[in-house]
C-alpha cells in the first residue's frame, strides 16, 4: 500500500527559481570586490615539451600588474587531482598538453593582464607526443608521465568464456568508438578569491565539492584547512566537469602574491581548450547468445583515454566497465578496461561517468543479436533483464530493488511503442525515413564499493523559527535546494516553507562529498530523515518536561516553545551509503549495492539525401524509487535526453595531434531550443527500502540509453549500423553507401 505525503512528490517550487529566471541571482563570473584584479593564466602552445626556463622580468614591469606567478610561487604542494595528484598548479619543467598551465598574471584590467602574459618568455624542447589511445598503452610508445602511459587496469573474469562461447548460437564481435563530448555549461569556469585581515582564504568559485576544495588548497598554500573557506554556490553548471578543482589552484596562488581580491572568468575558448571532457572510449565486444535470445557470454576490451592528467579516470573506467552488460545478466564474463594517459586535452567526469560509453556498445549489440535470431527488441531486453536477486555482471548479488523490467513494461505500453509502425510510416517528406530505437540501462547510485561514501546534516531551530538544513553537498542545478527541503519537512512534519536549506559551503555545511554519481538525494537525503528523527526526539522531550500535561504537540508547537524558552536546539545527522556483498579486488568502485534504472525509446526521422538525423519523439521511464519533486524529475529527463542526443548525434571535439579548432559554439554544435523533441516522461517507482522515502537518484541514468535508442532508430530507419557516435551527416552518409 503506497503511503500518503505531505511534501514528497509535490510540485514545490524551488527556492532559488525566481532569482534565476530573473536575473537576480549573482554567479560566481559576476562577482564585484572592492580592489579586485583579473587574473589571467599563460598556457602551453605545445602539446608535449620540456620547460628549459622561464622568464618573467618583462611582465613584472608592466603598469597595472601586481603579480606574476610561475611554480616558484606555490609555497605548499605543486600539484592537485581529486584522487591521483598528478596535475601541477604550474608546470615546473614539463608540459603535457596544448593548454597547460605555465604562468599567471594578475593585473588592474583583462587587457593589461593579456600584454603581461604576451612579454613572459619561455623556452621549450618540443617530445614526441601519444595522441592515440591503443598507441599509448604499448611499451615503446612515448612516455607521458614517468611512471608510463597506463594509469589502470581493470580485469574481471567469471564462468569459462570458451565454453560458452561454444554454444551460442550467434556471436556478435564488434569495435565500438564514442566522442569527447563538453559539458557546455552555461558559465565558463570562474571565481574570485581573496585573503582577509586574518589571513583566512576565501574561494568562491562553482564546484561540486567544496570540502575537498578546501581539502586540495590546504596542499597547494600550505595552510590548515580551517583557514580556507570554499563556497562552491551558485554554479552555473557543471555535469562534472567541476567536480575537481577548475581554477581554484591558480587563482588561490595569485591571490596570495597580489594580497589583492583576484577574478578569473575563463572565455569560452579558453574553458573548450583546458576543462575536461567526457572520456573517449574505444570498446571491443564479442557477445554470445542463444536462438532463443539469452545472453550467454560477453568479452570485452575497454581503452579510455583520460588525456594528460589522471582526474578521475580510474573511477570513471570502473564504471565503464560495471556497465559493459548493460543492465542484463551475463554469466560468462571477460572484461578488460584500460585507462591511459596521452597528450591529448583532459578528460573528466561527465553526467554517466563512463557507464555511456559501455551501455552504448553492450545496447547496439543487443539489437544487432535480436535481429540476427529475429526476436523483438523488446522481448530480447526483457528476457535477460536484470531483477532484484540475480546475480549481477560482476558477480555480487543484486540486492537493492532493481526497475529494469518495470521501467521496459512501461515504454512498452506508451503511444510510441503500441502505435509504432503509424508513426514510422509517416515521414514528414518522401525523401526521409523514419525509425524507432530502444535501449536500457542501470546507473549505480553514489561510489560504489571500497570508496568512502557518507553524507552529513547539521539541523538547527533558527531565531525566526524556521529550521536550518545544512548539507554539504552543493546545488548545482540539480534541485538539491529544494529536495532537501521537501524531504526535511517530510521529516519533521514541518512546513516546508520554513525549511532553509544552505549547501556547498565548506564553512557552513557539514562534509557530505560530492554532488555527482546520482548520490546527493540518496546520501544528503538519508542524513536529512536521521537529523530529522533526533530533532523530533529532542523537542519532543523539551516540550514534555515543560508541559506534562498535553499528550502530544505538532512540531512547529514545539518550535514555538523552544524560542518562547529562548532555548537552542542544534543535531547532526550522519549516513553511511551501504555497500554490496561483493567486491571486484582492486578496483576501488566496484560495484555499486543501489541501482537507478531508465529506458528510452526514440523516433528519429532520417534525410537520405543529405543523411541529417532528427529526434522527433522520445518517451523516458526512469526509476526513481520516490520521486521527491515531480517538476524536478521532468526537468531531468528532459535534459538529460538532450544532453543524450547531443552526445549521439552532434557533439565531438576532434583533436588532430593534440590540438583542436573547435574552440566555441560556432563549430561545436549543441542541441538547441528548436532541436529539442516531444519528450514523454513516465515516472516508475520501484521502492528503495534503504533510501529517503523510498528515494534514489536518477540524473545521470536519464542520458545513458537515449544515445543507443537514437543509433537503434537510424538502424532501423536506413538499414546501415552505426558503431561510432556522433551520428554525424559524414557517417550516416557513409553507412548509407556501405549499406546501399
Amino acid at each position: 500500500m503506497k503511503m500518503s505525503h505531505q511534501w514528497i512528490g509535490k510540485p514545490v517550487a524551488r527556492p532559488d527559481a525566481f532569482g534565476k529566471v530573473t536575473g537576480e541571482t549573482r554567479y560566481m563570473s559576476d562577482l564585484k570586490l572592492p580592489g579586485m584584479l583579473w587574473g589571467k593564466i599563460l598556457r602551453s602552445p605545445y602539446a608535449h615539451a620540456l620547460i628549459k626556463s622561464i622568464n618573467t622580468a618583462k611582465a613584472k614591469e608592466v603598469e597595472g600588474v601586481h603579480a606574476v606567478v610561475t611554480h616558484e610561487d606555490v609555497p605548499g604542494l605543486n600539484a592537485y587531482g581529486a584522487i591521483v595528484q598528478d596535475q601541477p598548479v604550474f608546470c615546473k619543467d614539463k608540459v603535457r598538453f596544448i593548454g597547460d598551465f605555465v604562468a599567471g598574471v594578475a593585473a588592474e584590467t583583462k587587457e593589461i593582464a593579456d600584454k603581461a602574459l604576451e612579454l613572459i618568455e619561455v623556452e621549450y624542447e618540443l617530445l614526441p607526443g601519444v595522441f592515440d589511445v591503443e598507441e599509448g598503452a604499448k611499451e615503446e610508445a612515448p612516455k607521458v608521465h614517468e611512471e608510463g602511459n597506463i594509469h589502470l587496469i581493470t580485469k574481471v573474469e567469471k564462468g569459462d568464456l570458451g565454453e560458452a562461447f561454444k554454444n551460442a548460437d550467434v556471436v556478435v564481435e564488434k569495435v565500438y568508438q564514442t566522442a569527447r563530448q563538453m559539458h557546455a555549461y552555461l558559465e565558463t569556469e570562474s571565481g574570485v578569491a581573496f585573503f582577509d585581515d586574518k589571513e583566512n582564504l576565501h574561494m568562491l568559485c562553482g564546484s561540486q565539492y567544496s570540502h575537498r576544495d578546501q581539502l586540495q588548497l590546504s596542499r597547494i598554500l600550505d595552510m590548515p584547512q580551517e583557514k580556507i573557506m570554499v563556497t562552491s554556490n551558485p554554479v552555473g553548471g557543471a555535469f562534472g566537469g567541476k567536480d575537481d578543482l577548475t581554477i581554484q589552484g591558480q587563482l588561490s596562488i595569485l591571490a596570495l602574491k597580489s594580497k589583492r581580491p583576484v577574478k578569473i572568468v575563463y572565455s569560452r575558448e579558453e574553458s573548450v581548450l583546458v576543462s575536461g571532457k567526457k572520456h573517449p572510449m574505444k570498446i571491443y565486444m564479442k557477445t554470445g547468445a542463444t536462438k532463443d535470445g539469452l545472453l550467454i557470454a560477453n568479452e570485452v576490451k575497454i581503452y579510455a583515454d583520460t588525456g594528460a592528467y589522471a582526474n578521475l579516470g580510474r573511477s570513471i573506467l570502473n564504471v565503464a566497465v560495471e556497465n559493459c552488460c548493460s543492465a542484463y545478466r551475463m554469466p560468462n564474463l571477460k572484461v578488460e578496461g584500460l585507462c591511459i594517459y596521452t597528450n591529448n586535452m583532459i578528460s573528466n567526469p561527465m553526467r554517466g561517468f563512463g557507464a555511456n560509453q559501455s551501455n552504448f556498445a553492450m545496447e547496439t549489440q543487443m539489437d544487432i543479436i535480436a535481429r540476427e535470431i529475429g526476436m523483438d527488441v523488446m522481448e530480447i531486453r526483457l528476457k535477460n533483464g536484470v531483477r532484484q536477486g540475480d546475480e549481477g555482471a560482476l558477480g555480487h548479488t543484486l540486492t537493492s530493488a532493481m526497475g529494469t523490467i518495470q521501467t521496459l513494461e512501461a515504454v512498452k505500453n506508451s503511444e510510441l511503442w503500441i502505435d509504432k509502425d503509424k508513426y514510422k510510416n509517416t515521414p514528414t517528406k518522401p525523401w526521409k525515413k523514419r525509425g524507432i530505437g530502444l535501449a536500457t540501462a542501470i546507473k549505480g547510485v553514489g561510489y560504489g564499493r571500497g570508496l568512502p561514501d557518507y553524507a552529513a546534516c547539521d539541523m538547527t531551530v533558527l531565531e525566526n523559527g524556521n529550521i536550518r538544513v545544512a548539507v554539504g553537498c552543493p546545488e548545482i542545478g540539480q534541485g538539491n535546494s529544494i529536495a532537501y527541503g521537501q524531504i526535511a519537512a517530510e521529516a519533521l512534519g514541518f512546513p516546508v516553507e520554513r525549511i532553509d536549506v544552505v549547501t556547498g559551503h565548506s564553512h557552513a555545511t557539514p562534509d557530505s562529498r560530492t554532488s555527482t554519481a546520482s548520490r546527493s538525494i540518496y546520501a544528503g537525503g538519508n542524513a536529512i530523515i536521521l537529523a530529522a528523527e533526533k530533532m523530533k526526539k529532542q523537542l519532543s522531550e523539551f516540550s514534555a518536561g515543560i508541559n506534562s500535561s498535553k499528550a502530544e504537540y505538532l512540531l512547529e508547537e514545539m518550535v514555538d516553545q523552544a524560542l518562547k524558552h529562548k532555548k537552542e536546539f542544534s543535531v547532526h545527522g550522519h549516513f553511511e551509503v551501504p555497500i554490496p556483498d561483493k567486491g571486484i579486488p582492486g578496483a576501488y568502485g566496484l560495484p555499486h549495492l543501489v541501482y537507478s534504472a531508465t529506458t528510452h525509446l526514440a523516433l528519429v526521422e532520417v534525410d537520405m539525401h543529405t543523411g541529417l538525423v532528427e529526434l522527433i519523439k522520445s518517451v523516458c521511464a526512469l526509476d526513481a524509487g520516490k520521486v521527491i519533486n515531480i517538476q524536478g524529475l521532468e526537468g531531468q529527463s528532459e535534459g538529460g535526453t538532450v544532453m543524450g542526443m547531443g552526445y549521439a548525434l552532434l557533439e565531438d571535439i576532434e583533436l588532430n595531434e593534440g590540438k583542436t579548432d573547435t574552440l566555441n559554439f560556432n563549430k561545436y554544435l549543441i542541441p538547441t531550443s528548436l532541436d529539442v523533441p516531444v519528450i514523454e516522461t513516465i515516472p516508475v517507482e520501484v521502492t528503495e527500502t534503504t533510501g529517503p522515502f523510498g528515494a534514489k537518484g536518477v540524473a545521470e541514468g536519464v542520458c545513458i540509453p537515449i544515445s543507443p535508442a537514437i543509433t537503434n532508430a537510424i538502424h532501423d530507419a536506413i538499414g546501415a549500423r552505426l558503431e561510432s557516435i556522433p551520428a554525424t551527416l559524414e557517417r550516416v552518409q557513409d553507412a548509407l553507401k556501405i549499406n546501399h
